[in-house]
């Protein structure tokens, strides 16, 4: 086996830098106690202006008095560490949260998917970039030596197990990554490289530093078997951003709502699956709103999706100012991609017929687009249903003569003279169980503009014709 260890450096501030537009402006998350305020961590603009984590918040706003403040959540860097494992589960079977701070899994067997590791990594690399986080990837035969190598330089990669040992051994024992504060009273002890402390004598390490570290040093090198719990990916999506300030406008919600797509879209990737259904919920500081997007068929397309849920939200009413923004996708069917030609001639800008009726759905409303069955009425008002949704079937409309393509809502009299009668009549006898009989001769006729109409007369009449519709 081949392992890649993805180090997640500034997780939690990735998360937040992640759903500003422009993260050029000093930023620094801040937790602590009120009365102990402390920088937990900063992004490059505030950094350059000379602030760092741990630095107490009175000295930082001594040093920059204008930065934004955001606040640290404990749960945030768990919460994304466990979206960016299911991620990784779109490249490999054998995903690992188990480290804080960083994604470890099996990559030998996705070589044959995806390409040899220089293709992977760098897709890796790319969308892990498109998703905003910065990242440290290496390469190596067991899972904690990936991990250490990462730790040590952004790119290593060790593919044969016989040079494990020699590269593990040039490694520092502060960087090995060895338990509790083992690394350090190491140091203080004059061993300073993994070669020094694998020549020290097993028994008198486990009686001075206890069993975990040689477990440590065992699983480093590959002699024993490295137990990890794998990643399972959940059943349901739910993610949310919180906006840091009240938002009244519609426009200032795209931003973090083309990012929940995008997750939700990822999301879907990694089970193969689709969406046709879910909710946005506009969080106020008492009570939300809820946009309901449904679709006629699952997708997973992010443009889409996006477009949908802008055009929904745009119609929708916010009554008070939002705080937060929330996707809840809870029901996920199974998603089948549209066949397409191997020599497709569909220009590039015609939008296939789902995603053309889904933005006339988003756009005109729900009722304005659906589909046409035919029913058992012979009568031509009548003789069609309206049907919602694809898994309705259509069935078979029963033997008659031709139907023209544009029916009228209401028969007019039809008044071009002369007209010729090219076809009939059709005599039609029907509807006296519901009150609204109807004894009619349908003929099809050509005006003297050349137009085919199909009217009706009278039984047994060739006059006084009602226009009911027009042949293309």
């Amino acid at each position: 086996m081949l392992w890649a260890c993805i180090v997640l450096p500034q997780l939690a501030l990735d998360a937040v830098l992640r759903r500003h537009p422009e993260a050029s402006a000093p930023l620094a998350l801040v937790g602590g106690p009120a009365q102990l305020r402390t920088l937990q961590a900063v992004n490059a603009a505030a950094a350059a202006a000379g602030l760092q984590a741990g630095m107490r918040l009175t000295a930082a706003l001594a040093l920059l008095p204008e930065f934004e403040k955001v606040d640290y959540d404990p749960q945030a860097p768990e919460r994304w560490q466990r979206f960016l494992a299911a991620w990784a589960y779109r490249h490999s079977s054998l995903v690992s949260a188990q480290w804080p701070g960083c994604i470890v899994l099996e990559v030998r067997a996705s070589f044959r998917l995806f390409g040899p590791w220089p293709v992977l990594q760098a897709r890796l690399r790319d969308e892990l970039q498109a998703l905003g986080f910065q990242h440290r990837i290496a390469l190596a035969p067991t899972p904690r030596a990936a991990q250490v190598l990462a730790g040590l330089r952004d790119g290593m990669a060790l593919h044969d197990a016989a040079h494990l040992g020699d590269t593990l051994d040039r490694v520092p024992v502060r960087r090995a990554r060895l338990p509790d504060d083992a690394g350090q009273r190491l140091q203080r002890m004059g061993i300073t490289h993994l070669a020094q402390l694998r020549a020290l004598p097993r028994d008198g390490l486990r009686r001075r530093f206890g069993l975990p570290l040689l477990e440590h040093l065992d699983r480093l090198y590959g002699q024993a078997d490295d137990p990890l719990s794998w990643y399972a990916p959940p059943d349901h999506f739910d993610a949310r951003v919180e906006l840091g300030h009240e938002v009244e406008n519609h426009t200032a919600l795209l931003f973090p709502l083309r990012r929940l797509i995008g997750d939700l879209c990822t999301f879907l990737s990694i089970r193969d699956g689709g969406v046709q259904r879910f909710t946005l919920r506009l969080e106020h500081e008492e009570g939300h709103t809820d946009v309901e997007v449904g679709l006629l068929a699952a997708e997973r397309d992010a443009t889409l999706l996006f477009e949908l849920t802008r055009n929904r939200l745009e119609r929708c009413e916010v009554p008070r100012p939002v705080v937060a923004v929330r996707l809840l996708a809870r029901h996920l069917p199974a998603f089948v991609p549209a066949s397409r030609d191997l020599f497709d001639t569909r220009n590039q800008q015609q939008l296939p017929w789902p995603q053309l009726r889904e933005r006339l759905r988003a756009r005109l409303g729900d009722a304005a687009v659906y589909r046409v069955g035919p029913a058992g009425d012979p009568r031509p008002e009548r003789a069609w249903q309206r049907l919602d949704g694809d898994r309705v079937v259509i069935a078979s409309a029963p033997g008659r003569p031709p139907r023209p393509c544009w029916l009228l809502p209401q028969p007019v009299p039809l008044q071009d003279r002369p007209v010729r009668i090219v076809s009939g009549p059709e005599r039609l006898e029907s509807g006296w169980w519901d009150g609204h009989e109807a004894r009619r001769d349908y003929y099809v006729l050509e005006t003297s503009q050349g137009q085919q109409a199909w009217a009706f007369a009278a039984p047994g009449q060739q006059q006084d014709w009602m226009l009911h519709g027009w042949f293309a």
